[in-house]
């Protein structure tokens, strides 16, 4: 499960979070409006922007990086029941 490597959860430059796409993204710029912005470590796309507020990009543990990087597919599968499951 995704979740903030540090108690405050912040995102800096250098923090990996998860995108909306689920991608694990390295952080290369944190903008005045709070948004994110990095470069993809599934696809190197870039730029991969995001609000935390409003997409809910979260920072990443180790352990998901690891799993997102193996097998993308089953990591977006295992994120997307885990997402509906807090839903209900």
């Amino acid at each position: 499960m995704a979740q903030a490597p540090s108690e405050s959860g912040e995102i800096v430059v250098g923090t990996i979070y998860e995108d909306c796409a689920y991608h694990p993204v390295l952080c290369t710029a944190v903008h005045d409006d709070g948004s994110v912005s990095g470069i993809s470590l599934i696809d190197a796309s870039e730029p991969r922007n995001c609000a935390p507020d409003g997409c809910g990009a979260v920072p990443l543990a180790v352990d998901d990086i690891v799993l997102a990087l193996r097998n993308f597919e089953a990591y977006v599968a295992r994120r997307t029941e885990e997402l509906r499951a807090e839903a209900e």
